[in-house]
């Protein structure tokens, strides 16, 4: 949530931190504002969009080169332009952005209130700066080791950057709880909340680690952690493309995001699976192949979408490997006191990496001594160094807030998953894991043919556009793909839209229908088809008008449904990956029939890095 970027070197700072702060729109915000070494300090901010800013700012001349912005995401204070970032000392002689909540920020602030300091905003930001300012002045201390007591001082999460008008030359920034890369340039330093305002300038960055503080100059950079040590950085190269960043054509990310699915699932598979050898290799959990013979249980944390893919991944892990999964809302995880043992293995799954529930939930688990497997796209990120192992997705970057590719990248990568720990604990047969991974080899290529069905889910989207509230039905492993079918739904277009097992209906749900109610059933040949088709009749019979996902050549449910969308053939195990392709269709036309932004919706954030 929230973005930062920061700017120091030979380069005009203006330009580099507006274009930083529109590549990280996608995070999720209310306010934008922007902090220049220009003969002083020069800060303007303004509720809205970034537009709004580069409006307020216009005709403006910026000399600057060193300097930094935020978009900011409300958590203390409505948005406004008062509390907007950055936010400034007493004196106007420090500023400082941050993202992250900082949960004392009442007790330092009654206390800096007692000693006579104003403040002008409802943030804690600017409790932290005045903070720093106070230290400095009552102990004569330089501004490094302020930011650093200041920060000693503080419960909480935070990335900061501080900048001072008696330094302008020099950026102090830190990170505990919230991302932060900085890119190593010549003559040149960036700072953001992740890679993609720096991409287009360098390819090799540092990711801060937690509790560490970096002071950076045109020409040098030391990093000391929390407690004055100092700290040998290490320097990645990013895979990240700037082409990767742009829409491609497409009128949203989102779309992009949905055809570019072929693709992702290819990349996440490739170098993975042997079909013809009926083999599963995963590198990056190799070295815990006995720990996988002899687990007890698996417990799965996440949050949101990657919750959903969790839920797929407990039906694939039982099925083929015969162990007991439980699938745990990160955010409750964390605050129960679970029963875990060092027999126990947990999988966190995070698109950004960075999801404070599901950090905390990891941190938690470790303590108790589970070994921890992470799930993530994004090299780099903090829950890659805090897990003992995990595979990353390889799905890109995904700028749409609305998970799409991310999705059925996280359940491709738990079903080859599933087959490995099946492969390990001998519950699957070399005949059988040779079909099945045949059939998985094909997916790429089903999702492609699924994609074929946009023309008439957009005739369904125009039918339904203007609906209340809509419900979306499934049995075994389609139960998660209707749950993440109506989170879609609600997320962009803002129709109220609940996702149940198809069983359930009668449990409560069924009073819901009406004429006016669609019902949406992931109606597939499986297992469970011919229950499905009885819930179908059941909603008939109440005048709910039903929209069927259904396999291809299917003729039964085509005769009672009012809508139907065939999905490719495929067994009941790889459903999940093609029956949610027509439901981000859905999703995405109905929201912009409806108006509605896309791939910024209001309140919601890419990466929720705070509670």
């Amino acid at each position: 949530m929230c973005g930062i970027v920061g700017y120091i070197g030979f380069r005009d700072a203006y330009p580099i931190i507006i274009k930083g702060l529109h590549r990280l729109e996608y995070r999720g915000y209310d306010s934008a504002g922007i902090a220049l070494a220009e003969k002083g300090l020069k800060v303007y901010k303004k509720a809205g969009k970034v537009s709004d800013l580069e409006d307020f700012v216009k005709g403006i001349t910026f000399t600057a080169t060193a300097g930094m912005g935020h978009t900011r995401w409300a958590t203390h204070g409505p948005p406004s332009d008062r509390n907007s970032h950055p936010h400034s000392s007493g004196d106007r002689k420090l500023t400082i952005i941050h993202n992250g909540i900082i949960e004392n920020y009442g007790v330092i602030k009654e206390a800096l209130l007692a000693k006579g300091h104003v403040f002008k905003s409802d943030t804690d930001t600017e409790v932290l700066i005045h903070l720093v300012e106070d230290i400095q002045k009552s102990t004569g201390l330089d501004l490094n080791e302020a930011v650093r007591l200041a920060l000693n001082r503080v419960v909480g999460a935070y990335a900061i950057v501080v900048m001072s008008a008696d330094r302008p030359d020099e950026l102090i920034a830190a990170r505990k709880g919230s991302p932060m890369v900085i890119g190593v340039g010549k003559g040149e330093y960036l700072i953001a909340s992740d890679a993609t305002p720096i991409v287009e300038y360098t390819k090799n960055v540092i990711y801060l680690n937690d509790n560490e503080i970096a002071y950076i100059k045109r020409d040098d950079l030391l990093i000391k952690n929390i407690d004055n040590t100092v700290q040998t950085p290490y320097i990645q190269e990013l895979s990240l493309k700037l082409e990767m960043l742009e829409k491609g054509g497409y009128d949203h990310f989102m779309m992009k995001e949905i055809y570019e699915q072929p693709r992702s699932i290819r990349d996440c598979l490739r170098g993975r699976i042997y079909p013809g050898r009926g083999e599963v290799q995963l590198g990056g959990i190799k070295e815990y192949a006995d720990k996988l013979r002899n687990v007890d249980r698996i417990i799965i944390v996440a949050c949101g979408t990657s919750w959903h893919a969790g839920l797929v991944g407990e039906y694939l892990i039982e099925e083929f490997a015969r162990v007991p999964v439980e699938v745990e809302y990160a955010s409750e995880f964390r605050y129960r006191n679970p029963i875990i043992t060092s027999k126990d293995l947990v999988i966190a799954i995070s698109q950004s990496g960075e999801t404070a529930d599901t950090m905390a939930a990891i941190e938690l688990a470790k303590e108790r001594g589970a070994t921890i497997f992470g799930i993530c796209n994004v090299v780099g990120a903090s829950i890659p160094r805090l897990t003992h192992a995990g595979v990353y997705t390889h799905a890109g970057p995904e700028i749409g807030v609305a998970s799409t590719k991310a999705f059925t990248a996280q359940v491709s990568v738990l079903t080859l998953m599933a087959f490995y720990i099946a492969q390990q604990r001998g519950t699957i047969t070399r005949n059988k894991s040779v079909e099945y991974l045949t059939e998985l080899n094909e997916i790429p290529d089903l999702v492609e043919r699924a994609l074929k069905a946009n023309d008439q889910v957009i005739a369904i989207a125009e039918r339904f556009k203007d609906s209340p509230n809509c419900l979306f039905l499934g049995r075994g492993s389609s139960f998660p793909v209707a749950l993440e079918g109506a989170l879609k739904l609600k997320e962009i277009s803002y129709i109220h839209a609940e996702g149940y097992p198809a069983a359930e209906m009668k449990h409560g749900p069924i009073a819901l229908i009406d004429a006016d109610m669609p019902v949406i059933f992931i109606a597939t040949k499986n297992s469970s088809y011919e229950k499905v088709v009885s819930n179908i009749q059941e909603v008939k019979a109440r005048g709910g008008h039903v929209i069927a996902i259904v396999s291809e050549g299917d003729t039964d449910v085509k005769e009672m449904a009012e809508y139907v969308i065939e999905i490719p053939q495929t067994s009941e195990t790889f459903v999940p990956l093609l029956a949610t392709i027509p439901l981000q269709l859905l999703a995405y036309h109905i929201a912009v029939m409806r108006g509605c932004n896309v791939d910024q919706p209001r309140n919601l954030a890419k990466s929720v890095t705070v509670e």
